[in-house]
């Protein structure tokens, strides 16, 4: 791990822990960290916090206090942290269920909510099962026991409806209408990739792992060779290429039979 980083994981965890002393159950490195894909000068830094009960919202408060950028300067773009209490994780709901959020750092726009309900839904509820599912897969242990031990995985159908879910929120964002490169598209698409191998394998992957997975079974789609590229420095797909497969995607996750079209492209099987 990035020295950095490894300093820093360290640094959060012991202020944590002087906040929450024993009532701190666990803490692990989530998303590109997790699962082994932590790009310097890109990725976030995503941390789960365990607490052995729901915490007052003094002590939420406070660990915000500690936690947030200015009181512990986060080394990437920044801090994505959440707090969940020890039944909530153990449980395997789809619902938000945290304690604490905190987003954090000097490239990312601060917020707090001690509430789920506090969170707008137009910034999506998905989030949180989505990622605790991948913690129970892939949570890397900073403090406590394993991850798989403390983290239930999302049933099958929850799984698939908030995929679901998620595909459609990115979807509904706005995109350029022309045919020029979309910065940020890079990030839809892989995304998607990663959705779908979770989807077909049952398996989480970092999204680039997943784009050249779903290239190695054989998928043709040109913009999955561009979004990999894009993480490189080359020109990211267009809005439009990144709606198309991102379509194609919830398609087949939610059921709907698609067939491949020219390049590899997609279109509905149309009854008949």
């Amino acid at each position: 791990m990035d020295s950095d980083l490894q300093r820093y994981l360290d640094d959060l965890v012991a202020a944590a822990r002087e906040v929450l002393g024993a009532d701190l159950i666990g803490a692990y490195a989530a998303g590109s960290v997790g699962l082994g894909a932590y790009q310097p000068g890109r990725s976030d830094v995503d941390v789960a916090l365990v607490s052995a009960g729901p915490l007052a919202r003094a002590t939420g408060r406070e660990l915000v206090a500690r936690l947030r950028h200015e009181a512990l300067p986060c080394p990437a773009r920044g801090l994505e942290l959440v707090v969940y209490d020890r039944a909530v994780a153990a449980s395997g709901t789809p619902e938000p269920g945290f304690e604490v959020e905190l987003n954090t750092g000097a490239a990312m726009p601060f917020r707090c909510t001690l509430d789920p309900a506090d969170r707008p839904a137009a910034d999506g509820r998905f989030w949180y099962g989505l990622d605790r599912s991948i913690l129970h897969q892939s949570g890397l242990p900073l403090l406590g026991p394993p991850a798989g031990e403390v983290f239930a995985d999302l049933t099958a159908a929850d799984l698939r409806r908030l995929l679901v879910e998620a595909l459609s929120w990115w979807l509904a964002l706005p995109t350029p209408p022309d045919d020029r490169p979309a910065p940020g598209t890079e990030d839809a698409v892989l995304g998607a990739c990663r959705s779908l191998v979770r989807h077909r394998d049952g398996v989480w992957l970092a999204k680039v792992a997943a784009g050249r997975r779903l290239v190695d079974a054989g998928d043709r789609a040109e913009v999955i060779h561009r979004a990999i590229a894009a993480r490189h420095g080359g020109p990211p797909p267009t809005g439009a290429q990144a709606r198309a497969f991102q379509q194609r995607v919830r398609d087949e996750i939610a059921g709907q039979p698609v067939v491949s079209g020219p390049g590899g492209t997609a279109t509905r099987r149309r009854a008949g």
